[in-house]
């Protein structure tokens, strides 16, 4: 399966509503590293198959 398909990618309305879970800041879309970045708590949550999982289990806590 190719790595450009839907799955690798999420909707831009998607991203116009969704929040930090932890702040209900604004996310940062790094298309890059396939990450929602909250400037405000220092996570970065994962995109999996082209769903964010704002978890804050599941977050990569940034310097």
């Amino acid at each position: 399966m190719s790595q450009s398909g839907p799955h690798n990618s999420v909707d831009p309305k998607l991203l116009e509503v969704l929040v930090c879970p932890l702040t209900k800041s604004t996310l940062r879309y790094d298309a890059q590293a396939m990450e929602l970045i909250s400037d405000k708590a220092r996570l970065a949550f994962p995109i999996r198959d082209g769903i964010p999982i704002l978890l804050e289990s599941e977050a990569r806590k940034l310097p």
